[in-house]
């Protein structure tokens, strides 16, 4: 088995980015992810559903998530709902898109604090 090099895949996505940190939590089903994004981000990033799952579709084909198996308990459950999780490969990714992400954070308050000097 290769081991895929997670700096292949970035920077994520935007959509790609969202998914992913609403799954980091744990499995989740699509409206969930919608209404995860749409709170996390204040109303800012709206994941419509042609969107969401379009994104989903291409991040299951890159193995960076898989649909569960596991369900909640029929009760608290809606039999049509999918749920979603990371992959190992995703969590591989997600961490490599952080580190990024803080670097380039770094990198401005490095320069802002040069202009304020």
């Amino acid at each position: 088995m290769t081991r895929v090099d997670p700096q292949k895949f970035l920077p994520l996505k935007t959509h790609w980015f969202h998914i992913m940190v609403s799954l980091a939590g744990g499995e989740q089903h699509g409206y969930g992810i919608m209404q995860d994004v749409l709170n996390r981000t204040t109303g800012k990033v709206r994941l419509w559903p042609a969107t969401l799952y379009g994104s989903i579709k291409r991040l299951i084909e890159a193995d960076l998530i898989e649909e569960s198996d596991e369900r909640p308990a029929p009760e608290l459950d809606d039999a049509r709902r999918r749920y979603y999780r990371l992959t190992t490969l995703g969590k591989r990714v997600l961490d490599a898109e952080c580190e990024r992400l803080q670097e380039l954070v770094r990198v401005i308050r490095v320069k802002q604090s040069m202009v304020t000097e």
